[in-house]
């Protein structure tokens, strides 16, 4: 096709279908071109070998005897939140603590800072830990 050659300039549309939306898009037609359909699916491999997280919540909530393990653990999720708001808040009105707990935090962070992330070798070696630890979590 030469660049001073005249385009056809009939609409051509376009139909895509993203998971749970159409899309539709209007484009100028070229001569000897068609129309054009295509699905994408939301699901992959990876989804199908292993279920999500919502999927697994959904599954544990149909059944009723789990139902109430899952409320069971949401109140014991809240409890232990409000209890160890309450506790951080008793440390921080102790007037010496919480100047000794930021100066082991400084210590802490310089010394992290130095060992893993001042040298390449130690970030290599930091990396390595980190997907060592993700895949024993994920048991692969």
């Amino acid at each position: 096709m030469k660049v001073n050659e005249p385009v056809n300039t009939t609409i051509m549309k376009v139909h895509l279908i993203c998971g749970y939306r159409t899309i539709d898009t209007a484009k100028p037609e070229r001569q000897g071109h068609l129309d054009i359909t295509a699905k994408a699916t939301s699901e992959s491999s990876e989804s199908l070998s292993s279920p999500s997280v919502v999927k697994s919540v959904k599954n544990i909530w149909d059944n009723p005897e789990d139902r109430i393990a899952i409320i069971g653990l949401g109140i014991a999720a809240i409890v232990g939140f409000w209890a160890s708001s309450n506790f951080v808040a008793a440390i921080d009105s102790v007037p010496l603590i919480p100047g000794v707990f930021e100066f082991i935090g400084i210590l802490f962070s310089s010394w992290f800072v130095y060992r893993y992330l001042l040298f390449k070798p130690n970030r290599q070696e930091l990396f390595q830990g980190i997907n060592k630890s993700i895949s024993d979590i994920l048991g692969q």
